[in-house]
């Protein structure tokens, strides 16, 4: 427990950490990456180099101040850091590293306004928080092992990889040793860890096939900045370029808390926007193998044709299960596609798609997030209470209300 003249002072922190948060959490990240460059490997440098990273983590540090003293409104952000955590292997000693490059970099930006107090406070803040997740992680490493038979990374065998559209490429990986995977959650991701020449890399990626297959299936974007002075995604490129049929690359056990979590009656909506279709996928196809008798309604987004992944395995799916419906919009449809005819509505998602969805329904959503706040926007306007609406981001998390 925090003692109350600790929490006091957090709480006086907050309007500083308001104003002052993004250049808090930049000076943290510099110093630690100077001062402790091991750890660098678990940061995703073009997240980094964009920003965002540095927003997420500014936007936890002022809620855990605003909260100190009711963390349990801070459980869904708990896990879901202590299953990103899980999934990349932060140890009980990374902790320590974090407190004191955050504790030196919050004395460097107040200066002589960083009293003993603050500093006392804040360090007693941060070990409260520490043992948190220490504490959750170490049981995610416990489940891992009881559940899929391992922690940590192993080996698997790439043993097919399509291209499902111009920038996707799936890979299907079954594990070296000959052991039989146990059924992840459909919306949980893997870690992949490959050594590019530049040393270790890690990355999420979500899986999505049916759980209980025989192999997983991550589906990867190969990323591009788009901008000359930005870092191209290096490990989507890497595994675009390098890996073929045949070779290994390391995998852990899955993670992450978005999960479909609707029962076989409740109707689900699930909208996906570009790649974003990867977690959505394993959801829909858990509802059409387990009969849900309540709907399913995908609404999966694309730029066009070329960057439509998987419209042939969700076809047919849809002709298969009467209960499962689809509809695609391009917003940037070539003549082709129009020609074709291999989408049903143009343009980006709005109120008039949305306005005939089911209130009763659970929405998943995933894509971009400022297609996800457009999203969740026009969903809460139609009625739809915010406790059914479940995202993911893929990169630091961002909240879909502001």
């Amino acid at each position: 427990m925090i003692k109350p003249e600790s929490i006091a002072v957090i709480k006086a922190t907050v309007p500083v950490l308001q104003e002052h948060g993004e250049a808090l959490t930049r000076l943290f990240y510099q110093r630690m990456f100077e001062n402790n460059p091991e750890v660098k490997v678990f940061f995703n440098q073009a997240h980094q180099h964009a920003g965002s990273q540095q927003r997420a983590l500014a936007a936890a540090v002022c809620a855990y101040a605003e909260n100190i003293d009711n963390p349990a409104v801070l459980a869904d952000a708990v896990e879901l850091i202590a299953q990103k955590h899980a999934s990349l292997g932060i140890q009980p000693e990374h902790y320590p590293i974090v407190g004191q490059n955050l504790l030196a970099a919050i004395k460097e930006l107040l200066g002589e306004a960083a009293t003993d107090a603050i500093i006392d406070a804040w360090a007693e803040a941060y070990q409260a928080l520490a043992t948190i997740f220490i504490e959750r992680e170490q049981a995610i490493y416990q489940q891992h092992e009881t559940q899929h038979g391992w922690q940590g990374f192993k080996a698997f065998k790439v043993i097919n990889s399509p291209q499902e559209s111009d920038n996707i490429r799936s890979f299907y990986l079954q594990p070296e040793d000959g052991s039989t995977i146990v059924a992840h959650q459909p919306g949980q991701y893997i870690t992949v860890k490959v050594d590019n020449g530049n040393g270790q890399q890690l990355r999420n990626y979500s899986l999505s096939n049916l759980p209980g297959s025989d192999a997983y299936r991550i589906s990867v974007k190969r990323e591009s900045s788009g901008e000359s002075t930005q870092p191209h995604g290096v490990v989507s490129s890497f595994l675009h370029e390098h890996i073929n049929d045949g070779d290994t690359i390391w995998l852990g056990p899955p993670c992450g808390e978005f999960v479909l979590r609707s029962n076989s009656d409740t109707p689900v909506v699930l909208i996906a926007g570009g790649v974003g279709i990867t977690p959505l996928l394993a959801m829909l196809h858990q509802r059409v193998s387990s009969e849900a008798p309540a709907a399913t309604t995908l609404i999966q987004a694309a730029v066009n044709g070329d960057a439509h992944a998987f419209a042939d395995e969700i076809r047919s799916l849809t002709s298969a299960h009467p209960q499962l419906s689809w509809h695609v919009r391009y917003s940037e449809p070539s003549e082709e596609d129009r020609q074709q005819g291999s989408f049903d509505s143009e343009g980006l998602i709005d109120d008039e798609l949305v306005s005939n969805l089911d209130t009763a329904a659970d929405y998943y959503l995933c894509g971009p997030v400022a297609m996800m706040k457009q999203c969740y926007q026009l969903l809460t306007q139609a009625g739809i209470p915010a406790e059914k609406i479940f995202s993911e981001a893929f990169g630091p998390a961002q909240s879909l209300q502001s």
